[in-house]
C-alpha cells in the first residue's frame, strides 16, 4: 500500500514537471514570436519611411513652387530694368511680333527672327510696300496689303511665296501653316493656300450672295475655313458666318459650306479660331462655335454697351466699353473661350492699343504701359521717357519695348 502511494506521488510529480516544462516552452516560443513580430514591424516602418521621405520632399517642393507662383502672380511691379537694348533699329519702318518664343522683325524688304538678346537667328529678303503679318503658333504669313505678294514662313525661315492676281485685303494663317487671303479686284476672291504657297482652293464671292467678306480665319486642323460676310438686305445690314470644309466631310456640300449662320442687323468685323473653338466678334457681343469638322453655335453673349475694343487669345475673349464715371472711364469684361465671364474691371488708362500677350493683358499709349494678368490683377503701370511704338510679352516677366529711339528687352522689377 505504501509503495502504491509512492508510485502515485511520483507519477503526479512527473506530470506536474512535464506541464511546467511545456508551459515554459510555450512562454519562450511566445516571447520569440513577439520578438519576430517586433522585428517585422520595425522593418515595415523602415520601408514606409523610405517611401514616404521622397514623397514628402516632392510635396514640399510642389508647395514651395505653388507658393512662389502665387506670390509672383499677386506681386505688383513699379519699375523695370533694361536687359538688352539696340539703338540701331529703324523702328519707323520696321514692325515686330512674337513667333515661337522669339521676335519676328519685318519691314518692306526683309524679315528676320531675333532671340531675346536681340541677336539675329536668320534673315531673308523680299519686296513689299505695306507688309502686314499674321502669326499662329510657329507659323506666319506676311502679306503686302493692297499689293499682290505674300510670303509664308515658320521658325526656320520662309517656306513659300505667292504672287496673287488681285490686291490683298487680308491674310490669315493657321498653326499648321495653311493660309487664307481675301483678294479684291474686278471680283472678290477668298483663296486657300498650303504652307509652301501652293493654291488649295479659290472661291469667288458675290456682294449679294453670300456678301462681301469682312474677315477670314482657319482651324488648327488645316481643313476648315471660317468667313464673315456682310450684305444689305432690305436696307438692313446682315452678317453671314460660313464654315468651309476642304476635307472629305465637305466634298459633297455646295461650295464646301458645311454650316452657316445669318445674323440680321448685326455687324461682324472680326472672327478668330481660339484653339478648338471659333468666335465671331460682333458689334453687340460675340458668338462662339464648336466642332472640328462641322462647327455649330455653342453660345452667344450679347451686351448693351457700345464695344470700343476687343482682344483675345486661345483662352480668353475681352471686350472694352466706355462708361460714365470720371474716375474710371472704361470697363473691361474678360470671358473664357467657352463664353463664361471671368471678371469685369473698371479702369482709367487712356490706351491706344490693347491685346492679349502670352496670357497677359497688355495696354499702352505713347508714354504709358500697363500689364494685367489673366485674372485682371494689375502687374505693372508706369510712364516711360520717349514714344512707345510697340509693347508685348516675351516670356516670364520679360517684355519687348519698342521706342522711337530703339528696341529694348525689359524685365519688370
Amino acid at each position: 500500500m505504501a509503495n502504491t502511494f509512492k508510485n502515485i506521488k511520483k507519477k503526479l510529480r512527473r506530470k506536474r514537471l512535464l506541464a511546467e516544462k511545456r508551459h515554459l516552452e510555450k512562454a519562450q516560443a511566445g516571447a520569440g514570436g513577439n520578438e519576430a513580430a517586433r522585428r517585422k514591424i520595425k522593418a515595415a516602418l523602415r520601408r514606409k519611411k523610405a517611401v514616404l521621405k521622397p514623397v514628402a520632399v516632392i510635396l514640399i517642393a510642389v508647395f514651395v513652387v505653388l507658393a512662389g507662383f502665387l506670390f509672383l502672380e499677386k506681386r505688383t511691379y513699379r519699375n523695370y530694368k533694361v536687359q538688352v537694348t539696340s539703338e540701331q533699329e529703324d523702328t519707323v519702318s520696321t514692325q515686330y511680333t512674337y513667333l515661337s518664343g522669339k521676335i519676328l522683325r519685318y519691314s518692306s524688304d526683309e524679315v528676320s527672327l531675333v532671340n531675346n538678346k536681340l541677336e539675329t537667328v536668320w534673315s531673308q529678303t523680299y519686296d513689299m510696300q505695306n507688309p502686314v503679318a499674321d502669326v499662329c503658333g510657329d507659323c506666319a504669313v506676311i502679306a503686302d496689303k493692297d499689293g499682290t505678294s505674300m510670303v509664308f514662313l515658320d521658325k526656320n525661315g520662309i517656306t513659300g511665296t505667292v504672287s496673287t492676281s488681285y490686291s490683298i485685303v487680308k491674310a490669315k494663317v493657321s498653326k499648321t501653316g495653311m493660309a487664307a487671303a481675301i483678294l479684291d479686284g474686278d471680283h472678290t476672291w477668298i483663296n486657300f493656300y498650303n504652307l509652301d504657297g501652293s493654291l488649295v482652293a479659290e472661291n469667288q464671292t458675290n456682294i449679294q450672295d453670300p456678301g462681301y467678306p469682312m474677315d477670314v480665319a482657319l482651324a488648327d486642323n488645316g481643313v476648315v475655313m471660317m468667313v464673315a460676310y456682310q450684305f444689305v438686305d432690305s436696307s438692313e445690314t446682315t452678317s453671314y458666318i460660313a464654315f468651309y470644309n476642304f476635307g472629305e466631310v465637305g466634298q459633297n456640300e455646295d461650295d464646301r459650306i458645311v454650316s452657316g449662320y445669318t445674323y440680321d442687323g448685326v455687324v461682324v468685323p472680326q472672327i478668330q479660331y481660339l484653339g478648338s473653338n471659333a468666335v465671331a466678334l460682333r458689334d453687340d457681343g460675340f458668338t462662339i462655335y464648336s466642332g472640328r469638322q462641322i462647327p455649330k453655335e455653342l453660345k452667344t453673349v450679347q451686351v448693351e454697351q457700345e464695344i470700343i475694343s476687343t482682344f483675345y487669345d486661345e483662352n480668353n475673349i475681352g471686350l472694352v466699353f466706355k462708361n460714365d464715371s470720371k474716375d474710371k472711364q472704361y470697363t473691361m469684361q474678360v470671358y473664357s473661350s467657352a463664353g463664361k465671364l471671368k471678371f469685369s474691371k473698371d479702369f482709367n488708362i487712356p490706351y491706344t492699343t490693347i491685346r492679349m500677350s502670352d496670357d497677359y493683358i497688355v495696354m499702352y499709349n505713347s508714354s504709358q504701359l500697363c500689364v494685367l494678368n489673366s485674372n485682371g490683377s494689375e502687374k505693372y503701370f508706369g510712364s516711360v521717357d520717349g514714344t512707345v511704338k510697340d509693347f508685348f510679352k516675351l516670356g516670364w516677366n520679360k517684355y519687348l519695348l519698342v521706342m522711337d529711339t530703339g528696341v529694348n528687352v525689359i524685365k519688370l522689377s
